[in-house]
C-alpha cells in the first residue's frame, strides 16, 4: 500500500497526515466515485443549471463539471483557490487563500476582484438573506462582505474555515484547529465537534436545515446535532475536504485530497 503525505492549506497551521492511496473504503452509506484527478479540491458549488464548480487549490484553477459529466477548466492561473460559492445571479465567488482576496467571475469567466483586506480566507457561503460570508481564518472570524467593506459576524473563533447559517438565524462553524461551533441566534455557543480530529472547510446545509461537516484529519463526514455533538454519516474517505449538497437534495458530494477524487453518497430523509 502506497502512502503519501499532504498538508492542507499550508500557510498557517501545517497539518500533515499520512494518507492511504488505496481506494478501499467502508461507508455508512454507499458511495460512488464520480471524478478522479481533482487536485486538492476545496470549495464546491452548483449553479442554477446544475453544473458543479470546484476550486482545485493544488492546480490553481476552478473546474466545471456539466450535468452530463463533462469536465472543463473554467478559470486557471489562480493563487490558492479555496472557498467557492455561487450567487443567485450566477456570479461565481472564489477565495484566494494565498493572496487574501475574493474574486468574482461572471458566468462567462470574466474575473474581477470582489473583496480585499482579508487574512487567509477559506470557506465561502451565503447567509439566508443572500449575503456572502467568508471564514477569515487568520483573524478567527466569520465576515460578511458588504458594499462598504467587511463586517464581522462572529469573532473569537478557533481558526474557522467554513460556516453556514441555520434556519433559525444561528450559525455552524468548522474550525480547522479543532471544534465545530454552534452559534445560537442569541449569541450563545455550543461545541459540537468533540468527535472530530480536524474539521475541514467542507460544511454543507440542506434545505431542511441538516448540517454536515467533513473531518479532514480523519476519514468521516459527520452530521452535526444542533443540540450538541455529531454522528457519523459516512466513513472511509481519505482526507475529505470539500462538501456540497446536490440541487435536488438527494445526495452529498465529497471531495477528498487522499484520493484526489469526488464521491457521491445518498442523502437519507
Amino acid at each position: 500500500m502506497t502512502t503519501t503525505r499532504r498538508t492542507f492549506l499550508a500557510r498557517g497551521i501545517a497539518l500533515p497526515f499520512a494518507l492511504s492511496a488505496s481506494t478501499a473504503r467502508a461507508t455508512a452509506a454507499s458511495s460512488e466515485q464520480l471524478w478522479s484527478r481533482v487536485r486538492s479540491p476545496v470549495g464546491m458549488a452548483y449553479d442554477a443549471h446544475g453544473a458543479l464548480f470546484v476550486a482545485e487549490w493544488g492546480a490553481g484553477r476552478v473546474s466545471k463539471f456539466t450535468p452530463s459529466g463533462e469536465r472543463e477548466t473554467f478559470a486557471s492561473g489562480l493563487s490558492g483557490p479555496s472557498g467557492l460559492a455561487i450567487g443567485a445571479d450566477g456570479t461565481i465567488y472564489v477565495a484566494s487563500y494565498s493572496s487574501d482576496v475574493i474574486w468574482s467571475f461572471s458566468p462567462d469567466g470574466k474575473r474581477s476582484t470582489h473583496a480585499t483586506g482579508l487574512a487567509t480566507p477559506a470557506g465561502l457561503s451565503f447567509d439566508r438573506s443572500g449575503q456572502l460570508l467568508v471564514a477569515n481564518r487568520r483573524t478567527h472570524q466569520i465576515l460578511a462582505v458588504e458594499r462598504s467593506g467587511l463586517r464581522p459576524v462572529i469573532s473569537d473563533l478557533n481558526t474557522p474555515v467554513g460556516a453556514v447559517q441555520t434556519p433559525d438565524g444561528g450559525y455552524v462553524v468548522s474550525n480547522i484547529a479543532g471544534g465545530v461551533t454552534i452559534v445560537r441566534p442569541d449569541g450563545s455557543r455550543l461545541e459540537a465537534g468533540q468527535a472530530f480530529s480536524t474539521p475541514g472547510p467542507g460544511i454543507a446545509i440542506t434545505d431542511s436545515g441538516r448540517v454536515f461537516v467533513v473531518d479532514y484529519g480523519g476519514t468521516e463526514v459527520r452530521e452535526i446535532l444542533l443540540s450538541g455533538g455529531s454522528r457519523v454519516y459516512a466513513d472511509g474517505f481519505s482526507s475529505p475536504v470539500g462538501l456540497v449538497v446536490t440541487p435536488d437534495q438527494s445526495a452529498l458530494l465529497i471531495a477528498t485530497w487522499g484520493e484526489s477524487a469526488i464521491f457521491r453518497i445518498p442523502l437519507s430523509t
